[in-house]
């Protein structure tokens, strides 16, 4: 395993640098947007890598949306930081441990590097895949699987700018309104859906301004008392207490 073999042996150098650029990137934030580009519902997806929630959600929940035409329709963001924290000293803290932390960052340069949706998606879906199946220590093995070249994530991440990305995404995290309280946390149209995340599709469409696509006609938002029923709470908590403490410094 090259890049964890390679990322666990670097030593916290500059700290006090990266915990600049989290200050003046929190300073650059402000809640979020009401509505996504272009009459786009925005959809916004605060989560972890390693938790099995997020896993979950991705895998079997949100992939959907690119099959039944509900992607027309949607402004996608995803946010790969969830409940980690960043330390006084310029570290992350990660909720699942270090390798966590890892993954968040690899899956914040295949953001970064694969700007097209498509694309960084099924990286993302890949491995979250080996994460429900306990393999996500085989996540290199995207790169086949998707047919894309790691050149462009092993730079991102070994130059140092997975770091920058990862603080700015801590920004982000932090400046949602009200803060989130677990993961995953869906956003849609600015407002959050709770612990009703599952049933994002149907509020996607109800969100929508104009003519919705024909799968919104099988959706319906669920009653009050139908959501009582249903929830399962499968979410992962914020946790206020330190697990680990892990410097992503990148050799430059």
């Amino acid at each position: 395993m090259e890049f964890w073999s390679r990322w666990s042996s670097h030593q916290m150098r500059d700290g006090r640098i990266f915990l600049l650029f989290f200050v003046l990137f929190s300073l650059s934030f402000t809640s979020p947007v009401a509505a996504g580009d272009g009459g786009k519902v925005s959809l916004a997806l605060y989560y972890e890598s390693l938790c099995p929630y997020s896993a979950n959600f991705i895998v079997n929940y949100l992939a959907d949306i690119f099959d039944n035409g509900l992607i027309d329709i949607v402004d996608l963001d995803l946010i790969p930081f969830g409940n980690a924290r960043v330390n006084a000293n310029g570290t992350i803290t990660c909720q699942h441990g270090p390798y966590e932390c890892l993954l968040n960052t690899i899956e914040a340069c295949a953001i970064n590097s694969w700007p097209d949706l498509n694309e960084h998606f099924k990286f993302i879906y890949c491995i979250e895949s080996l994460v429900l199946k306990q393999k996500y220590q085989e996540w290199e093995s995207c790169f086949v699987t998707t047919g894309l070249n790691s050149e462009a994530v092993s730079d991102c991440f070994y130059s140092g700018y997975g770091k920058e990305l990862e603080l700015l995404y801590a920004a982000k995290t932090d400046s949602l309104q009200p803060p989130h309280k677990y993961v995953p946390w869906v956003v849609v149209n600015g407002k959050p859906l709770y612990d009703d995340y599952e049933n994002f599709e149907a509020e996607v469409c109800k969100a929508y301004v104009g003519e919705p696509p024909k799968t919104c006609k099988r959706l319906t938002v669920t009653t009050a008392k139908e959501k009582e029923a249903a929830r399962a709470h499968h979410v992962s908590l914020v946790d206020n207490n330190v697990i680990e403490v892990v410097a992503l410094t990148a050799e430059t």
